[in-house]
């Protein structure tokens, strides 16, 4: 910090909150992608559902946890309730379902997409930070040039050049976790909603299809 400059302290606290956004996305992302495979845990209700097992298909979701199953088991229970209606007709029927999964879904999107907004920014600002404490070194490194001659001189100019790089390498370090972390958060979530999305899917069409 003290060989560096005045940007240093403000990259060291932009990648001490790069790590601490990186830690709390993991551990959010991770309980909310459930404990098995989000695949298998689709398909395994489709076949409790083909056998018009709903309580199984339930219990599944208990056993899956996490963001899909959170939306199956609120489908499952809107399902399970359309089945011994007699009021409405099978289109109102699948439409209360897929209503119902989108209010779940509404629900737990925004919690898997909270806090990257932080790493995308800090990925575009900490490089910029780094050109800038990089352009303050060089700018002191030739100041000195002008100011002193012999020996002074070139030891000034190597504590401005060091200061630059100091500010590059932290601001380029930065920058790049942000940016590595960011799309892999990003990847993970594309991954947990596609789940949703067919566990919707899966839902309105397993009822359609048995109870016309």
């Amino acid at each position: 910090m003290y060989e560096g400059g005045i940007i240093v302290p403000i990259l060291i606290g932009c990648f001490l909150t790069v790590v601490t956004f990186c830690i709390e996305r993991l551990l959010t992302i991770s309980k909310a992608a459930g404990t098995g495979s989000i695949a298998e845990f689709v398909r395994s209700v489709q076949f409790h559902l083909a056998n018009k097992d709903v309580d199984k298909a339930l219990a599944a979701c208990d056993k899956q946890k996490g963001s899909v199953g959170n939306v199956m088991k609120a489908g499952l229970k809107k399902y399970k309730e359309m089945i011994t209606n007699n009021e409405l007709v099978t289109e109102q029927k699948v439409l209360n379902i897929q209503k119902e999964v989108e209010e779940a879904t509404a629900l737990e999107l925004p919690m898997l997409e909270k806090n990257l907004v932080f790493l995308s920014t800090i990925a575009s600002v900490a490089t910029l930070l780094g050109l800038l404490g990089t352009v303050l070194g060089m700018i002191k490194s030739f100041s000195a040039l002008g100011d002193e001659g012999g020996g002074d001189a070139a030891r000034e100019l190597s504590k401005g050049i060091s200061e630059a790089l100091f500010n590059t390498a932290l601001g380029i370090g930065t920058s790049a976790v942000a940016i590595i972390m960011y799309n892999v958060f990003t990847t993970r979530i594309d991954g947990i909603t596609y789940g949703i999305d067919e566990s919707g899917f899966t839902l309105t069409q397993s009822f359609a299809a048995n109870y016309k």
